[in-house]
C-alpha cells in the first residue's frame, strides 16, 4: 500500500502552509480504534462496479467513529469536496501516477476551488489523504488504519476545525487499473 497526506491552510488575511508527503508500507499493528463490522458495514469489502457507495460509506464511518472517539465533531459528506476527491482518484489510475499534484501541476487546492467548495480568496483549511492498495489493503479499513498509523494522515483524520469531507474511491492503482482500488479524501471547512 501507498499513502500520502497534504494540509493546506489560508486565512482570510494571511496565508499560512504547511505541505508535507509520506509514502510508506503498512506495519501490521494496528493504530487505529477497533470498530466491529456492525457499526460500519462494508468496511471490509473489496471494491467493485457496484459498491462504491457502500465502500465510501465505511471510509467516513470509520473516520466519524475515530473523531468520536477523540470527543471530536462527526464530518459531513459534501458533494463538493467528493467531486474533487473522485476526480483525482480516477485522475491517478487513469494517468499512472500518485501525488497531491497532478503531472500539469494542478494541486489538490486547485481542483477543490474548481469542484466549487469554496473560492481562492475565502478563509479556509484544507487536507488530503491518498491511498491505494490491494487485497485487504484496499478495503475501507485497511485504508483507515494505514492512515491512522501515519502522523500525517492522522492529523488530517482528527483535526477538529474540519467539518465535511469527499471520499473519491476508484477501481484500479495507479501501477495497474485492473487490481486493487484507489482512495482520496479531501478535508475541509470553510471559515
Amino acid at each position: 500500500m501507498r499513502s500520502s497526506h497534504s494540509t493546506l491552510v489560508r486565512g482570510s488575511l494571511s496565508c499560512g502552509a504547511v505541505l508535507a508527503t509520506l509514502g510508506f508500507t503498512v506495519p501490521s499493528a494496528s493504530a487505529a480504534a477497533p470498530v466491529a463490522k456492525a457499526q460500519c458495514p462494508s468496511i471490509d469489502v473489496a471494491l467493485t462496479a457496484t459498491n462504491a457507495d457502500a465502500i465510501r460509506g465505511g471510509v467516513l464511518c470509520l473516520t466519524n467513529a475515530e473523531r468520536r472517539l477523540h470527543d471530536l465533531t462527526p464530518l459531513r459528506e459534501n458533494p463538493k469536496l467528493r467531486k474533487a476527491a473522485l476526480g483525482h482518484s480516477s485522475d491517478m489510475v487513469r494517468r499512472s501516477y500518485f501525488s497531491h499534484t497532478a503531472p500539469s501541476g494542478t494541486t489538490f487546492v486547485d481542483r477543490i476551488v474548481r469542484a466549487g467548495y469554496t473560492e481562492r480568496n475565502d478563509g479556509w483549511s484544507l487536507g488530503e489523504n491518498l491511498a491505494w492498495g490491494t487485497g485487504d489493503l484496499g478495503t475501507a479499513r485497511g485504508v483507515h488504519e494505514a492512515w491512522m498509523r501515519s502522523s500525517g494522515h492522522r492529523a488530517n483524520i482528527l483535526k477538529a476545525a474540519y467539518r465535511e469531507l469527499g471520499i473519491g474511491i476508484q477501481p484500479g492503482v495507479p501501477k495497474d487499473g485492473n487490481v486493487g482500488a484507489t482512495f482520496t479524501t479531501d478535508f475541509g471547512v470553510k471559515l
